[in-house]
């Protein structure tokens, strides 16, 4: 670990004298006497700050030692910071473009400066804001099956792969966040989950349902167990910044090994989510359901962009010890080379789909809840729309392996919207 007792949290005012020698900055901004700082951190963990000068911006961020979705009652190591460096710096190679520049990082203060991404929003304000952003689901399928192929033993060489397999197994804080927030805590008594007045009825049967506690029992067991690749481990619709022409992907604190369809899985869950809260934003008619036809065709292309990408690297770029290649293409056997990508694809797809409604679970019932229902200020509205989005999660960790395809699984989100 390393010595923090020089660690001090930044503050708007304190901010310029602070980093005002960094050279990095100096270049990209200007003089720090002219340096505007706006504190922008909503999420749950840290701060951020757009920092403006004559010569353009930047954004800072530092890691807290607390959650700040709770308060100082929760520390938190600050070596999050470090594990988010590595990550974004890994996966920016990995699919070059969707990541923002990274500046520098101080690890003493937990503070990362990174490239101001401007005038992205974030995906998930856009959605509540009826934006259509028609490249996002192929440049994110893009960069799924770049970062999942390529950060993986199908494609790493393997000393490589193992000594960042061993660097982020000390990210166990953060892991240990997912494991008890996501997969643990919405289906039994905890102090940290809450949910919507209305809702008390549904939270009873999800800590009776033995088939759903099952289900996020074996997707925790994978998510524990299944170290494939490097993932970013926070992959909802608030990690991804966006315009109508270019996508990237921030926050990977979270970042550990673990199963493809993590990644894939709570995406698409927060992708649905949006859907089913659509007639708490838009005022229904042909507008509500022609964006949620944008958003569940994003879906689609997210899945069938990653699934015919990740093809193509199979093919191309399989060159790890998993490769296989002396099993099927050098002895002519093209047909099992094809057929063992198909069952490396479907068991993504179903862990995918398992994932994604586990994510749907806790973000209704755990602690961590989406602004897309948050926001929705008639309270009986929004007990009803998260209902539907409820019953859709359970069916989808339930039946994973009954869900054919991606048309599949859209046709069941419509299904549920028109229920009561």
């Amino acid at each position: 670990m390393l010595d923090r007792t020089a660690y001090l949290p930044l503050d708007s005012a304190s901010l310029p004298a602070r980093l005002g020698t960094r050279a990095e900055l100096l270049d990209r901004l200007g003089p720090p006497a002219l340096w505007q700082v706006r504190e922008v951190g909503d999420g749950n963990l840290n701060l951020v700050f757009i920092v403006e000068g004559p010569k353009g911006s930047v954004v800072v961020k530092q890691a807290l030692p607390y959650a700040r979705v709770v308060g100082e009652s929760w520390p938190m190591s600050l070596d999050r910071a470090f594990f988010e460096h590595e990550a974004l710096k890994r996966l920016g190679t990995r699919d070059p473009g969707r990541a923002p520049q990274l500046i520098f990082f101080d690890p003493a203060q937990a503070i990362l400066a990174m490239e101001h991404l401007t005038p992205h929003k974030v995906a998930r304000r856009a959605f509540m804001e009826g934006e259509e952003l028609p490249l996002m689901g192929e440049h994110l399928g893009l960069y799924l099956a770049r970062t999942l192929f390529r950060g993986s033993d199908w494609s790493m060489p393997t000393a490589a792969r193992k000594a960042d397999l061993a660097l982020f197994a000390g990210n166990v804080e953060l892991a240990g966040i997912t494991e008890e927030l996501v997969f643990s805590d919405p289906f039994k008594p905890a102090p940290l989950n809450r949910w919507t007045c209305g809702l008390e009825d549904a939270a009873a049967a999800v800590r009776d349902d033995r088939a759903l506690k099952f289900a996020a029992q074996e997707m925790k067991a994978r998510f524990c167990t299944c170290t494939e690749t490097l993932l970013h481990g926070d992959l909802h619709t608030g990690s991804v910044m966006a315009t109508a022409d270019d996508t990237r992907v921030i926050d990977a604190e979270f970042a550990l090994y673990g199963p493809m369809g993590f990644d894939v899985g709570v995406l698409v869950a927060n992708l649905w989510m949006a859907v089913f809260a659509q007639p708490g934003h838009r005022a229904g008619g042909r507008a509500q359901r022609a964006y949620g036809d944008f958003l569940l065709a994003t879906v689609e292309t997210l899945w069938r962009v990653f699934a015919a990408e990740f093809s193509r690297l199979w093919r191309t770029e399989r060159t790890g010890i998993l490769g296989g290649r002396d099993l099927f293409e050098a002895q002519g056997d093209t047909l099992g080379a094809a057929a063992a990508l198909a069952h490396h694809l479907e068991q993504v797809w179903q862990d995918a789909l398992g994932f994604a409604g586990i994510e749907i679970c806790r973000r209704i019932l755990g602690l961590a809840h989406i602004a897309e229902f948050e926001t929705i200020a008639d309270v009986a509205l929004r007990a009803r729309l998260e209902r539907r989005a409820l019953a859709f999660g359970r069916h989808l960790a339930v039946n994973r392996r009954d869900i054919p395809s991606i048309d599949a699984a859209n046709r069941l989100v419509r299904t549920r919207e028109e229920q009561p």
